[in-house]
C-alpha cells in the first residue's frame, strides 16, 4: 500500500483457482510500551549466512576505499549500513509500474528506470559492500505477504531463502508479516514445513530465517513480552551497532483479526525509546531503528532533494512526526510502508540531524548510508554540521544477475509452472491497478466487477453492487508478456500477483444510509489524513469533490445505483472481500453487515470474470474508470 493488506487463507493457497489522491487532498498513536525485557536473547544474531562475509566477526581483507576503513588506529571507523523495505516476495522483476522508478534529470524533466528482481538486488548489495570492511544488511519489514505467485504460493519460502542468500543481516516485521498469522511468521522464523502443505521438495525441510526478525512493538496480550526479539547487536572487530525494529502501531486496522489474534501492537517510538535506553545501559551507544511506517515525499522521484529548502522538509506523513520524537540515542531510522523512496535529515528532539530513509518498494532500490562509529565513545558521530549520509540507489536491470539467485528462480518456478503458467485471459493492452494515476482504477473496476458477477445471482449471494479496497490491488495486469506466453494473454500466476491473499467473497445486507457512510469513511476518520477510495462496481457512481473536507467530499446526492438514488431506507446487498467485511482499512461501518454470504475467492471470481468476458480472438479492453466523478 501504500499498503493496505489483507490476509491470505493458508488452506487455500494450493488450490485457490493510493498515493495520487493523498498528494491530491494534502497529507496532514498511543498505547504503553509495556513490554518485558528480551535482552537476553536479544544481545546477537547468530552467523552462518552462505558465505556472504559482512559482518558476524568474519574478517574482510581489503582497504575502505580511502576512509577510515579497518584501521583500529584510527579513532573513527565508517560502517557502511545497506537497507531496504517492502520487497512483498517479488523474487522475480515486477511487470508494469511496479517495476519502475522515476528519476529526475538534470533538466529537470523525469525518466522512467526499469527497476527490481532479485537477482539484480543481489548484485547490487554485493557489489555495494565491495571496498567496506564493515558492512551491514538491514530492513524495514514486508520482505514478504502480498507476494506474486512465485513466492505467494509457497508460503513465501522462497523469499526467506534469497534473504538468507542475499545476506540480510536483520529486519523489523511489517504487518504483512502478520498475514497469515503469529504462527505462520514464526515458522518463517524458526523454519519447518508447512502445517498445511508439508514440504514443497522431496527430502528438503525448510530452515527459516538466518536472520532476526524483530518485533520490539508487538507483544502477547496475556504475557506482554514481545513474540519475537525486540533487538539485535551487530559486532564487528570492536564495531557494536544496535537495531531495534517495530512495525506501525495500526497493524491491527490493515490486517485481519485472525492475523493479530492475541497481540499488542504498541505506540513505535515510546517502544523504541525503551529499549534504546536498554542498549545504552548495556554499553551499546551506536543505535539504528528499522520502523515500518513512512511518509509522503513531496516527489514521486527517487532522487529528489528531500532536505531542500531545509531539512525534512521534502516529507510529510506518519515518519516525520516518530522522528521528532524518537530519543537521540537513536542515530539513524530506516522505514518503510509507504512504498516511497526518500533520504531525508529530520533533527531529533536535541536538534542534532539524523537520517530518515526508504527505498521504496519491491526491491527497486536500495540505501546506502554511511555511519561514522566513534571507537572512543562507542557511537556514531552526529554534530549540527555532520551527520549520517544517506542515497538511495536503483536496482537497474543492465547489470549482471546473480547466478545464484537465478538457479534459485528457476528452481521454484519449476515447481510453480503447472499452476503459474496457465492461461486466465486475454487484454487488448495494460490494465492498470497499482500504476493508475487517478482514485479510481481500471483494474480496480474490473475487480469490483468481477466480484459482483460471482456474486449476482439469486442463489450465490444476490448482490445488487461491489466494493474493493484500492490496497487490495496489488499490481497492474500487464499486455506484455512476462514469460513465453504472448502478448496480451493473462496467466494466473500474473491474476495472482494482482489478488494475491485469496480471500473470500462475503455479501452481506446493508441499507442506503451504511453505503453512503462506507464511501464518507473513505475521506473522514481514520482516513481523514491519507484517503482510500474504494473501487465500485458497473452501476455505482458519484461524486468525489477534494474541494470540500472530511466527509463532505461525498456529494450526498450524486450517489446512484444504476441511476437511481440511493435509498437511505432501502436494504441493499453489497459483495465485497472478507477483509472490507471485516471492518478493515477503516471502513467500520462495513462489520455492520447482516445475512452474509460467502462466496468464492477474490482470486477465483477475477479469473472466472476474465475467462467469461475474453479470448484470444476477442481480448478484454480495459475499464474507462468513469464511475468516479472527481472535482478538484
Amino acid at each position: 500500500m501504500s499498503p493496505r493488506p489483507q490476509r491470505r487463507r493458508a488452506t487455500r493457497r494450493l488450490t485457490a483457482g493510493a498515493a495520487v489522491l493523498a498528494a491530491a487532498v494534502g497529507i496532514t498513536a498511543a498505547a504503553p510500551a509495556g513490554a518485558e525485557s528480551a535482552s537476553a536473547a536479544a544481545h546477537s544474531r547468530h552467523s552462518g549466512h552462505n558465505g556472504h562475509g559482512h559482518g558476524h566477526g568474519q574478517d574482510h581483507g581489503g582497504d575502505h576505499g580511502g576512509g577510515h576503513g579497518g584501521d583500529h588506529s584510527s579513532r573513527t571507523v565508517d560502517v557502511q549500513l545497506l537497507s531496504f523495505n517492502d520487497l512483498h516476495g517479488n523474487l522475480e522483476p515486477p511487470q508494469g509500474s511496479s517495476g519502475t522508478v522515476e528519476e529526475l534529470q538534470s533538466d529537470g524533466s523525469r525518466k522512467k528506470v526499469e527497476a527490481g528482481g532479485v537477482e539484480y538486488l543481489a548484485n547490487a548489495l554485493r557489489t555495494a559492500r565491495k571496498g567496506h570492511p564493515y558492512s551491514v544488511t538491514a530492513a524495514a519489514g514486508d520482505m514478504v505477504g502480498a507476494s506474486p505467485l512465485l513466492s505467494g504460493l509457497f508460503h513465501d519460502e522462497p523469499t526467506i531463502e534469497a534473504m538468507n542468500k542475499l545476506g540480510l543481516d536483520v529486519t523489523s516485521v511489517g504487518n504483512h508479516e502478520f498475514d497469515e498469522g503469529r504462527a505462520e511468521l514464526t515458522r518463517l522464523q524458526k523454519g519447518g514445513c508447512h502445517p498445511t502443505d508439508g514440504c514443497y521438495e522431496k527430502g528438503k525441510r525448510f530452515k527459516g530465517a538466518d536472520f532476526p526478525y524483530l518485533a520490539a512493538n508487538v507483544t502477547d496480550e496475556k504475557t506482554g513480552r514481545p513474540i519475537l526479539k525486540p533487538y539485535t547487536v551487530w559486532k564487528h572487530k570492536g564495531v557494536k551497532i544496535g537495531f531495534i525494529g517495530v512495525t506501525l502501531e495500526g497493524t491491527p486496522d490493515v490486517v485481519s483479526a485472525n492475523g493479530v489474534k492475541g497481540l499488542k501492537f504498541h505506540d513505535e517510538a515510546e517502544t523504541i525509546d525503551k529499549y534504546a535506553k536498554e542498549l545504552d545501559r548495556q554499553g551499546v551507544k551506536s543505535i539504528v531503528a528499522l520502523i515500518h511506517e513512512g511518509g509522503m515525499p513531496a516527489s514521486t522521484a527517487y532522487n529528489y532533494d528531500c532536505d531542500s529548502p531545509g531539512p525534512g522538509s521534502g516529507i510529510s506523513g506518519p515518519i516525520a512526526e516518530i522522528a521528532k520524537k524518537v530519543t537521540p540515542k537513536v542515530d539513524a531510522l530506516v522505514t518503510g510502508h509507504t512504498h516511497q523512496a526518500y533520504a531525508c535529515t529530520i533533527p531529533d528532539p536535541s536538534g542534532m540531524p539524523r537520517t530518515v530513509t526508504s527505498a521504496a518498494s519491491f526491491g527497486k532500490l536500495y540505501t546506502d548510508t554511511t555511519l561514522t562509529y566513534d571507537r572512543r565513545t562507542k557511537d556514531i558521530v552526529r554534530t549540527s554540521v555532520k551527520s549520517p549520509s544517506a542515497r538511495n540507489h536503483v536496482v537497474n536491470r543492465t547489470q549482471p544477475k546473480a547466478a545464484d539467485m537465478t538457479a534459485l528462480i528457476q528452481r521454484w518456478n519449476k515447481l510453480a509452472a503447472p499452476v503459474a503458467n496457465k492461461p486466465v485471459g486475454y487484454i487488448t493492452a495494460d490494465i492498470p491497478g497499482r500504476g493508475s494515476a487517478t482514485p479510481e482504477t481500471p483494474l480496480g473496476d474490473l475487480i469490483s466487477d468481477a466480484q459482483l458477477e460471482a456474486t449476482k445471482a439469486a442463489g450465490k449471494g444476490g448482490a445488487q453492487l461491489a466494493l474493493m479496497n484500492p490496497g487490495g490491488v496489488r499490481s497492474d495486469l500487464a499486455y506484455k508478456a512476462s514469460g513465453s506466453e504472448g502478448d496480451g494473454v493473462v496467466t494466473y500466476g500474473e491474476a495472482f500477483t494482482v489478488q494475491p491473499f485469496t480471500n473470500m467473497t462475503n455479501v452481506v445486507d446493508l441499507t442506503g444510509a451504511q453505503v453512503l457512510t462506507a464511501l464518507q469513511q473513505q475521506v473522514s476518520g481514520a482516513n481523514a489524513a491519507s484517503p482510500k477510495i474504494l473501487q465500485v462496481s458497473r452501476g455505482l457512481t458519484y461524486t468525489l469533490d477534494l474541494t470540500k473536507a472530511g466527509a463532505d467530499r461525498v456529494v450526498k446526492d450524486s450517489v446512484r445505483l444504476d441511476g437511481a438514488p440511493l435509498d437511505p431506507a432501502k436494504t441493499y446487498r453489497v459483495a465485497m472481500n472478507e477483509f472490507l467485511a471485516g471492518g478493515g482499512d477503516g471502513f467500520t461501518v462495513l462489520k455492520e453487515g447482516k445475512n452474509k454470504y460467502v462466496g468464492p475467492s477474490d482470486l477465483d471470481a477475477l479469473t472466472a470474470y476474465l475467462t467469461a468476458h475474453s479470448s484470444a480472438a476477442a481480448p478484454l479492453a480495459p475499464p474507462n474508470a468513469d464511475r468516479i466523478t472527481v472535482v478538484k
